[in-house]
This record gives structure tokens, C-alpha cells and sequence, in this order.
């Protein structure tokens, strides 16, 4: 009842704004005649084809190169300042998990993949390690909300994130650097220089370097790296182009920091605001009082003397982390208008090789990895305005990984070292229809037929865990086969030349996967999502008022659940490692409304604010207390004894269902407020602001309170002095002023139980210029 009625008010309130819009727009004012100093029109390719963002019948978020700039966003894990239904978490080295609107995952290592498509320049990229170090000459940022099982490639349950850099401009020359220095000895470069050799070929080469201080006491959460693009763009014809990009990125410094939090288990850790790394002697101290009776067998395996790692039973952080990582590709886009139809086909090969030593769980990981992506994609778009217009096409997808090294070692109770091989293969047809039935009205009907194939081999060792008094080694194979129609089907209706209603239903599905655990048990299936969505979008009193709002209901199906849990290693032996499982049965329902309102051209204000409440129907799993005794956790717990293990461990039955659904706050909002002053002689000050509010959310599966991101406020403020015709910008800002902690990652640190977390920026600050040439 309750999903009836906010879809019945969401329509009732899409349905009056779009009446009152018609009105409004009877005097003749529509979107191509807008007067000066009206809100500024955003062209996307969310459905594959341009159109303009208020035309566009999806729920989307657009922010241009320019925005990304201004709020200080030079990588995904800042995005979240600008679109409220995100919640990026760094995962440590290179990785990234994103959640949009709960759905996500927590898996980070080789065998994972997000639920949330990341799509760099057209072409669908794999690997969650992958987004890092393309935030930079950009033309815009799209955010697509929703599973998008008919346009995306593989693997899109929770909605796709598309990264369109800016193309070059055939015909002419120019450049732009930015200049950036703050607080924690943050240098940031990056620039771009445009070459039109002539009306048919011209050249953009870009780059961006960055180097910045740690955070954490220990030098961790710093940032250094090193990116730059070069692009061709071919066109002989006014029908026919072939646009080239080529891209490379290299990731340095420390990486991601470990915050011992402060518990039940250990309530003398470091105040978090302290930023007191778990690297830190201070922290160390305390981790060392906390485990001082973990000294003899099962609890500190024996077989770790002949080994360099025989130091200590729990090996605590260490300051000896680091990113080296490189991250590259090679694309084109060719089209050719045909007449009917335009023909886009693109052909691409990426390569990840992330390599990278890390801490934040607690304990050690060492990680190198080299995989190995190409990918065609083939469309057939209609042009013009048809009785029936459309989008065909064929995706071709292959990958090959190779990890030569994934070592997890928490010290003499606990060493695993795998090295996994893995080859994916998907194949897809698509195609969406549109009948325009009217001049106003329209039914979207759309398909897509995917196979997924996958296959695995990884050797693994483990040494020391519970039980096992020689070290044991074995082999994990495995294949899998997918397949499956995913559609979509809606309507749209033109309410006012300025004013859009629509109404759909899609489905997604992420394929299932791998993890590393004997004798067979070692797969899971894909899960599967169906979101219902009805929408509305409107601008008002000549162009200076849009408003925007969405309801939605999503259901989930089969959910992956990644967590540490009870790994085989042999008939009868388990350990804990890292698994994923099957075991989520999920709804999520809300609303997200969007004002942009000026007044005046010298004023912008917006408001993006999001209603989410996603629970857990089910949420069933089992769980392993590899030392013995209670396990922590949030959610109801009982003794399983289904399955024998080797003492002292025990396995315990969870039960998270009605639990709130992780990264997923019920409120959040995103507000900002822009003005300019008009100074003489076309040169202009611009002052801003903007703030984000979440209510609380559990960032992991355990639900401890250590695990709790209480309601927080975060804000920025900049003020910048622009020349005529913005030849050149001076800004100074400053971000985070409240100087607020926030959890980006935490884990519960398997055997002992007590918690590290991640933390995000605490307050920064510096001077920003731009010139443009």
C-alpha cells in the first residue's frame, strides 16, 4: 500500500506539473527560444542516441566537465558530491565499489564484478579497479539510475556511469591548464591542448598529475598519480567520422588507510577524529593488548617457522603500503550516416595491471594482477522522427586475467595465497523501439539476449589456519555458463513543449561468478533486478525554474552477497576467506526530487534530494567464528552445525533479513547555491556553496555499531574571480568545512574480531587557476 500510494502521488504531482508547465508555455517561450540567463540545456547519450537531458525518458543525472572542476572531482570517490543516489567506497589498492541506491558489492578482488556499469568513452570497462584516474577533460559525467538491461553491455543490475571525455575540435587551436595548491601538500596540474590541422582532422592531447600527503599519521590516504589522453578525430565527410582515443594512468603513493575503531572489544583505540593510523605504534599497542593471549596452537598455527612471515601470532598494519599501479586502452568510434540510419561501431582493448600492497582490512594484502579486455559493439540508429525509430545492435566481449599474486596474511593464525586465472566471454543482440503513436505519445519497448561464459583456475595455498598443522595446497577449477532476455517496456507523453511524463519497467542481471573454495563448492548464480519507474521533468517561468522528479520500486532477486565467511579447503576443513553467496531477496522504493531555479542570471540554486528505503526480504547466510567462540554481529545468530569443522572454529547461521540495506541512507540531499558579481569591465566574482546531508547507513555486512555512518553534513565553499570571457580563473574553496568523519569502508578483522575502517577527506583547502588559450 505504502508503494501504491507514493507512485500515485508521484504521478499526481507529475501530472499537475505538467498541466500548470503547459500553461506556462502558452505564451510561447519553449526550450529552443529560452532567454538569456536561463538554465543551460545538457545534451546526453544515456539511451544511445542525443538528446537533450529534459528530454531524455530515463532517470539520469548529468554534470558537465566544467561542475566536476568547481567542486574539487578529480575521481569517482568525489562523485558522490554531485549525484545523491551514490555511494562510491574505495576498497583498497586500486579498487572501487559502487553502490547506486544499494545496489553494489563489496567484492574487490579478481574474481568481482559491480553491478553498476562503468562505461569510459563508449566502451564498458570490467574491472573494479578500473575507474580510477579518468575524472579530467571532461565533457560531461552521466549517471544512469536503474538497471539497464537493453543499451549496456554486461552486468548493468543497478545502472550504468558513463564517462564521455571531450572529443577534439576540428578546426581550431587552443588549450587549458588548471593549477591547484591546498592543504596536505596537494599539487594538482592538468590541462589539455587542441590541435584542428583542418575542417577534417584534428588532435587533443590531455593530462593530469597529482601528488598529495596522507591523511593518516602514517602517510596512508594520500594520492599520487599520473594520467594523460590522446585523441584523433577523422572526418572526411559530413556523414562519415573515426574518432580515436587512447588513454593511460598510472596509480602511486600508500593507498587507502586502516582506522582501528573505537568498541566494545578495544574502547581505548584512537578517537577516529584523531586519524591515528592502524599502522601507528599508538594503534599498534592497542591491537597487541587486545590479542596478547592469541599465542598457542589452533589459535597461532605452527607451520609458519620455516617461513619470513614467523614474527608474530597477529601481524597488526605495517607502513609498507603502496600503489603501483597502470591502467591503459585503445578505442574507436566509427559512424557513417546512411540515410535511414546512422552506423556506429566500436572496437576496444583495455588493459588493468594493478599491483598494490594494502592494509585497510586490518591485515596484509599483496595483489598483482594482469588482465586483458577487448570488446565490439555494433549499433543501428534510426534518424530522423519515424512512426517507429529505433536502436539495434550486436556486443562481442572478452577478457582474460591472470593474478599472479593474491596473498591475504593475517599473521602465523592465517596466510592464504591464491593465483587465479580467469577468462570471461559474452556475447549480446539488443534493440529498443520507440512508436511514436502521436505527436505526443509514445511506447518503448526494448530487449536484450545476453550468454555469459566464464572459466577458472587458480592454485591456492594456505598456511596456518585453524586446524591444519602442515600447509595445505590445491587447485580450484570451474566453469560456468549464463544466459538471459532482459527487456524493457514504457511510455512517454509530452505534457507541455517543456514538460515530459513517462512510466517504465526494466530488468537487468549481473552474471554469476567465482570464488576460491574446493571440491566444486566455489560458484554462485546471477542475480537479477526489476525496477518500476515513473517520472516526470519540467521547466517553468521562462526557462528559470526546472523540476524534476522520479518514483521508483526495485526488486531483487537472487542477490550476491560478498563477505568473509567459511571457505572449503578440503572435505570437512574450512577457513575463513573471502565468498560470495546467493543469499539476498530485496526491495528498495523511494523518491528523488531535482530543482534548479534562477531567478536571475547572476543566481543558480539547486536542490537534489533522494527518499530511499531498501531492505533485506531475506538475507540468509552462513558465517565462520574461525577462532571458536561468539561471532559479532549485528543480525540475528545461531550455531550451525550442518556442515563439521575443524576445531575450534564454528559456523553460525545469520539471519540480516528486514535489515536496512547497506550504503543505502534513507535521506540525502544535495544542495548549492551560486552568485555572481558583476565587477565592470566583464570580469565577475563567483561565490558558492554546497552541502550534502545522509541520514545513517551500515557500510557492511556485520552491522556492528563500529560499522555505523551516523547523519552527517558535509560542505564546500569557493569564491572565484573570472576574466572576460573566462580567459582565465582564480578560485580559492575549501571542502568538508565542518571537518566531519565519514566511513567510506570498514571490515570486521576475521579471528579477532575488532573493527578498521576507512575514512573519507577530513576538511581541505587551497587555491585553484585556470587559463584558457
Amino acid at each position: 500500500m505504502k508503494i501504491t500510494r507514493l507512485l500515485i502521488s508521484a504521478a499526481a504531482c507529475a501530472l499537475f506539473a505538467g498541466t500548470a508547465h503547459a500553461q506556462s508555455d502558452t505564451a510561447g517561450q519553449s526550450e529552443e527560444t529560452a532567454t538569456a540567463g536561463g538554465i543551460v540545456d545538457i545534451v546526453v547519450t544515456a539511451q544511445r542516441r542525443e538528446e537533450n537531458l529534459q528530454r531524455a525518458a530515463v532517470p539520469v543525472s548529468a554534470v558537465t566537465g566544467d561542475d566536476l572542476i568547481n567542486a574539487g572531482v578529480s575521481d569517482t570517490n568525489n562523485l558522490t558530491k554531485l549525484v545523491p543516489s551514490l555511494v562510491i567506497q574505495p576498497i583498497g589498492g586500486s579498487a572501487t565499489s559502487i553502490y547506486l541506491r544499494g545496489v553494489g558489492t563489496l567484492q574487490g578482488n579478481a574474481f568481482g564484478e559491480n553491478p553498476v556499469a562503468f562505461n569510459f568513452a563508449g566502451v564498458n570497462v570490467a574491472r573494479p579497479n578500473a575507474p580510477v584516474g579518468t575524472f579530467y577533460d571532461l565533457e560531461r559525467v552521466e549517471v544512469v539510475k536503474g538497471p539497464q538491461g537493453t543499451l549496456y553491455g554486461r552486468n548493468a543490475t543497478g545502472g550504468a556511469i558513463n564517462i564521455l571525455p571531450k572529443k577534439p575540435e576540428l578546426g581550431t587551436f587552443g588549450g587549458n591548464l588548471t593549477a591547484e595548491y591546498g592543504n596536505y601538500n596537494t599539487i594538482k596540474a592538468s590541462g589539455a591542448i587542441n590541435v584542428g590541422f583542418s575542417d577534417t582532422v584534428g588532435f587533443r592531447f590531455a593530462g593530469q598529475v597529482v601528488s598529495r600527503d596522507g591523511y593518516s599519521s602514517q602517510g596512508y590516504d594520500d594520492e599520487v598519480g599520473q594520467a594523460f589522453r590522446a585523441s584523433l578525430l577523422i572526418q572526411p565527410s559530413s556523414t562519415w567520422s573515426i574518432y580515436f582515443v587512447g588513454d593511460y594512468f598510472h596509480q602511486g603513493g600508500k593507498g587507502q588507510a586502516s582506522y582501528l575503531a573505537p568498541g566494545v572489544f578495544v574502547p581505548n583505540a584512537p578517537a577516529l577524529d584523531r586519524r591515528i593510523d592502524g599502522s601507528d605504534p599508538i594503534s599498534i599497542a592497542v591491537l597487541t593488548a587486545k590479542t596478547a593471549t592469541l599465542t598457542a596452537p589452533p589459535f597461532c598455527g605452527g607451520n609458519f617457522v620455516t617461513t619470513p612471515y614467523a614474527t608474530s601470532c597477529v601481524t597488526p598494519p605495517s607502513t609498507d603500503g603502496f600503489n603501483d599501479s597502470t591502467f591503459y586502452g585503445l578505442s574507436a568510434t566509427v559512424e557513417g550516416d546512411l540515410g535511414f540510419a546512422t552506423l556506429t561501431v566500436i572496437p576496444a582493448w583495455r588493459k588493468s595491471k594493478p599491483h598494490f600492497r594494502f592494509y585497510h582490512t586490518g591485515f596484509r594484502g599483496d595483489v598483482t594482477e594482469d588482465s586483458d579486455q577487448m570488446s565490439v559493439e555494433a549499433r543501428l540508429t534510426s534518424n530522423g522522427n519515424n512512426l517507429i525509430n529505433y536502436v539495434i545492435g550486436a556486443y562481442i566481449f572478452h577478457e582474460n586475467q591472470d593474478a599472479t599474486q593474491q596473498t591475504f596474511f593475517q599473521g602465523r593464525i592465517s596466510d592464504t595465497r591464491y593465483q587465479p586465472h580467469l577468462v570471461a566471454d559474452s556475447q549480446a543482440v539488443f534493440g529498443q523501439l520507440t512508436l511514436n503513436a502521436s505527436d505526443r505519445f509514445r511506447v518503448v519497448a526494448g530487449a536484450r539476449y545476453t550468454t555469459d561464459k566464464r572459466t577458472m583456475q587458480s592454485p591456492v595455498q594456505l598456511i596456518g589456519p585453524f586446524g591444519l598443522t602442515t600447509p595445505v595446497g590445491y587447485t580450484v577449477n570451474g566453469s560456468l555458463s549464463n544466459d538471459k532476455v532482459t527487456w524493457k517496456a514504457g511510455v512517454e507523453f509530452d505534457a507541455g513543449p517543456q514538460s515530459l511524463l513517462f512510466a517504465n519497467v526494466a530488468t537487468g542481471f549481473k552474471a554469476g561468478g567465482f570464488f576460491a573454495a574446493a571440491n566444486g563448492a566455489n560458484t554462485y548464480k546471477p542475480e537479477t533486478l526489476t525496477a518500476y519507474t515513473i517520472g516526470s521533468k519540467n521547466r517553468f517561468l521562462d526557462n528559470r525554474l526546472q523540476f524534476n522528479v522520479e518514483a521508483f520500486y526495485w526488486k531483487y532477486k537472487d542477490q550476491q552477497i560478498s563477505f568473509v565467511g567459511p571457505v572449503q579447503i578440503i572435505s570437512g576443513t574450512y577457513t575463513a576467506g573471502g565468498t560470495t553467496v546467493n543469499a539476498g531477496q530485496g526491495h528498495m522504493y523511494g523518491a528523488e526530487a531535482e530543482l534548479v531555479f534562477a531567478p536571475t542570471p547572476n543566481d543558480t540554486f539547486t536542490a537534489n534530494v533522494q527518499y530511499l528505503r531498501a531492505r533485506y526480504d531475506s538475507l540468509k547466510f552462513v558465517a565462520i567464528a574461525a577462532g571458536g567462540g561468539t561471532i559479532r554481529s549485528g543480525c540475528a545468530s545461531a550455531l550451525n552445525t550442518s556442515v563439521p569443522v575443524a576445531a575450534p572454529a564454528l559456523l553460525y547461521q545469520i539471519d540480516c533479513s528486514g535489515m536496512q540495506q547497506i550504503n543505502a541512507p534513507e535521506w540525502t540531499a544535495n544542495i548549492s547555491y551560486e552568485h555572481v558579481f558583476d565587477l565592470g569591465g566583464d570580469y565577475q566574482l563567483v561565490a558558492g556553496a554546497r552541502t550534502r546531508l545522509e541520514t545513517s547507513r551500515f557500510i557492511s555486512l556485520e552491522y556492528l555499531p563500529e560499522l555505523h555512518q551516523g547523519g552527517y553534513m558535509m560542505s564546500d565553499a569557493s569564491l572565484t574571480l573570472q576574466a572576460p570571457d573566462n580567459r582565465w580563473s582564480l578560485t580559492a574553496f575549501i571542502n568538508n568545512i565542518e571537518d566531519v568523519e565519514v566511513l567510506s569502508s570498514g571490515i570486521s578483522r576475521p579471528v579477532v574480531q575488532t573493527v578498521y575502517v576507512s575514512l573519507r577527506p577530513p576538511r581541505t583547502y587551497g587555491v585553484r587557476a585556470s587559463f584558457k588559450f
